[in-house]
């Protein structure tokens, strides 16, 4: 006599469950089970960021310092010329960081030095220093002015009031005679600095005004007109 015993699968457990808690189910682990060195990672970028906030106070620090040394002084709104009227309006107050050797003119002597005649040219934005100022009239001590009057050719057209030029004396064009030449002994190159240019209306000459030494300016005066040439010259030359 045989006996069939049928035995149902226990349902209680997932199919494949051994029971072991090591065991997936088929979901994705907790994320903070995936990040558990989350913490440690982060804190290099702490690191990083308290250097960089010591990094920023220590600029700021130094910006500070550095702007506390900053005094008022006196700049070329504008370029002037040597022998020109300073005016307010050539005036301008900048703040910088001076060294105890540079001499500048402090922005409460402004009053003080308008009116006064420039003893050199300076550019518009560079500071203004008490030499730059003539302290007596124009043109200065052992310094004369001479008028040139030239013609289209006789001069750089980029000559302008501070151009450093040397004054050429031409002999022997045709047609003209020399009156009261300068000695064979003396320059016939005399170096000088422009003052002035002015195109008279209705003129083919332009009068171009130098100041130079006195006893240069008594034999350029002698030289008839015609035969004087003015060439341009880096600052200082001759």
């Amino acid at each position: 006599m045989s006996t069939n015993i049928t035995t149902q699968p226990d349902t209680s457990r997932p199919l494949g469950s051994t029971g072991g808690p090591w065991v997936s189910d088929g979901k994705k682990p907790p994320a903070s089970r995936l990040r558990g060195g989350g913490r440690r990672r982060s804190l290099p970028h702490l690191l990083l960021g308290v250097l960089l906030v010591l990094v920023c106070a220590a600029v700021f620090l130094v910006v500070s310092r550095n702007s506390g040394n900053r005094e008022p002084v006196l700049a070329l709104a504008q370029s002037v010329s040597v022998g020109q009227v300073l005016t307010a309006q050539d005036l301008k107050q900048v703040n910088v960081a001076v060294d105890p050797g540079v001499s500048v003119v402090d922005a409460s002597q402004a009053a003080r030095v308008v009116g006064k005649t420039m003893s050199t040219s300076l550019y518009a934005g560079a500071l203004l220093t008490p030499d730059a100022v003539g302290s007596g009239g124009f043109p200065s001590a052992g310094q004369a002015l001479a008028a040139l009057p030239l013609k289209s050719g006789q001069f750089p057209p980029e000559v302008a009031p501070g151009s450093h030029v040397s004054v050429v004396f031409v002999p022997g064009q045709a047609g003209a005679a020399v009156a009261n030449p300068p000695t064979p002994d003396a320059s016939t190159v005399w170096p000088a600095v422009v003052t002035s240019v002015t195109s008279p209306p209705n003129q083919q000459t332009t009068v171009i005004s130098v100041e130079l030494g006195e006893a240069a300016a008594r034999q350029i005066a002698a030289v008839p007109a015609g035969q004087l040439s003015v060439v341009m010259v880096s600052g200082g030359g001759r």
